[in-house]
């Protein structure tokens, strides 16, 4: 218990905050049905999370130095409990999305906690092992995520893919607060909330606004406002972190193309890896009548090969250059979601497996050696803040992903329906269609031809990020050696947030 009890604490959160980015996806059906959810409510559902752990994550990450890394990581976990509760209780589809929000508050808190404390902790041989059982965790809880979501959907209900963070958030909280040393960064420094708050601005109005455009068109006053407020916040960040003492995010960072390459791949990854797998869920179970268990296990092959791929490529890939193993593994994802684009009225699920397996295998290559091609574009004082920045830029393009592939989606299904009621069908209303007299076979040819574009879309976002990953990440420097390096104050300020 003295040896591996905080790494037991920190794994259990980690896994919940990561299991709660994909366990999501298989009950959006049953979601809809129970609380009469439109696709748009659908999409803030999973948007509402991933917008808050990318918004929070930098300044939570600089504030827990201050006030102290393991009290931040409790309440963190302490939140997400909360939010969690008030998940599964929620009764309308505004609740749920102000809960979602929540648990992403504590799931950034959670995150930028986790790979500090580890290395305050551990030393040496210890800390590599910690290191990799930590990475071993993070990837099993994506891959576990849609079968047990299935699992808990079909026989519990959905409300229980959250009721089911409660006895292991006692778990974790119970052990941190034995287990787990207080430790602190860099006290005198002082959190740029500034730069935050207008982060924070940017990012929800930029996605509520392509969400919005989806229903209203993208030329509506509304759509073109809200856009505005995101371009005006964005330009407050920039003016911000140009001025504070201690940036959020030193945009300077940004004059070298290894910098920018890597972040635009970030930014790519998970929309083309993951930003239509929502709307597959929803097509697999409304459209095609699968459980929520068959769901998660049609999906399956990409998690499956990404763990496999990312387990293995460690070993088999040590010494080739990042550029090479981002760039390549980006083409690949690109490709294998184009591969999912081959949907018709009769098409069925094993039509997808070719293009999830070939773009698990690009996420296998690609999860690993971003965060460390991250830190190798940057000088050594700046690898904390590499670190922080690959991971919200993540975060940011799933959140964007899933707002513009749903976008596309609706759009694409409305031209070929000539009906609004497209937008009930996507939310998991096509019995509300067919009850209304409109023939199955158009129902199923309007959403694989929806799928099928917004597949398009981000194979293409896959396919260009990996050739400008290719073009502008060159001669990169060593990355920081985190398990080996010297001084406890050097390493946590290298993982900050993972």
């Amino acid at each position: 218990m003295r040896k591996w009890g905080p790494l037991t604490a920190v794994c259990l959160g980690t896994f919940m905050l990561l299991l709660d980015v994909t366990i999501v996806i298989v009950a959006l059906p049953d979601m809809a049905g129970a609380l009469d959810a439109s696709l748009s409510d659908l999409q803030w559902v999973i948007d509402g999370y991933a917008l808050a752990l990318a918004a929070l994550l930098l300044g939570i990450g600089a504030a827990a130095d201050r006030l102290g890394r393991r009290r931040v990581h409790v309440v963190g976990v302490a939140l997400f409990a909360a939010a969690s509760l008030a998940c599964g209780l929620a009764s309308s589809p505004g609740l749920l999305v102000a809960a979602r929000a929540v648990q992403g508050v504590g799931a950034a808190a959670m995150f930028a906690t986790t790979l500090p404390l580890l290395a305050s902790v551990y030393q040496g041989k210890d800390r590599s092992v910690a290191l990799g059982l930590w990475g071993a965790v993070a990837g099993g809880a994506a891959a576990i995520g849609p079968v047990l979501g299935g699992l808990l959907a079909e026989g519990p209900g959905w409300r229980w893919i959250f009721f089911v963070n409660l006895p292991v958030s006692v778990v974790a909280i119970w052990l941190t607060l034995r287990t787990v040393p207080e430790s602190h960064g860099a006290r005198d420094r002082r959190t740029d909330w500034a730069g935050t708050a207008a982060f924070a601005v940017f990012a929800g109005a930029a996605t509520y606004a392509v969400v919005r455009a989806g229903s209203a068109g993208w030329a509506s006053g509304q759509t073109l406002a809200t856009f505005a407020i995101a371009a005006l916040a964005l330009v407050c960040f920039v003016v911000v972190e140009l001025r504070v003492a201690h940036p959020l995010l030193d945009l300077s960072l940004f004059r070298t193309s290894a910098f920018t390459g890597v972040m635009a791949g970030a930014l790519a990854f998970n929309t083309a890896a993951f930003g239509v797998l929502p709307y597959t869920s929803i097509w697999l179970q409304t459209v095609l009548g699968l459980s929520p268990v068959q769901g998660g296990l049609a999906v399956l092959p990409l998690a499956a090969t990404s763990f496999v791929v990312a387990a293995a490529g460690g070993r088999l890939l040590h010494g080739v250059q990042p550029r090479l193993t981002i760039g390549i593994g980006l083409a690949l994802i690109g490709a294998g979601t184009l591969a999912q684009a081959v949907l018709g009225a009769d098409s069925s699920w094993p039509a997808l497996i070719p293009g999830l397996a070939l773009a698990g295998i690009g996420t296998g290559l690609v999860s690993p050696a971003i965060a460390g091609a991250a830190l190798a574009a940057v000088p050594p004082e700046r690898a904390g803040m590499a670190g922080g920045a690959v991971n919200t830029f993540r975060q940011l393009g799933y959140a964007f992903g899933v707002a513009v592939l749903g976008t596309v989606l609706t759009s694409r299904m409305a031209e070929s329906l000539g009906d609004a009621r497209s937008h009930a069908l996507a939310g998991g209303g096509a019995a509300g269609l067919r009850a209304a007299g409109m023939p199955e076979h158009a129902l199923r040819t309007a959403f694989a031809s929806g799928l099928n574009t917004a597949a398009v879309v981000a194979g293409a976002v896959g396919l260009v990020a990996g050739v400008a990953v290719l073009l502008l990440v060159k001669g990169e420097r060593k990355a920081p050696d985190a398990p080996e390096a010297a001084g406890s104050g050097a390493v946590p300020e290298a993982v900050r947030a993972g």
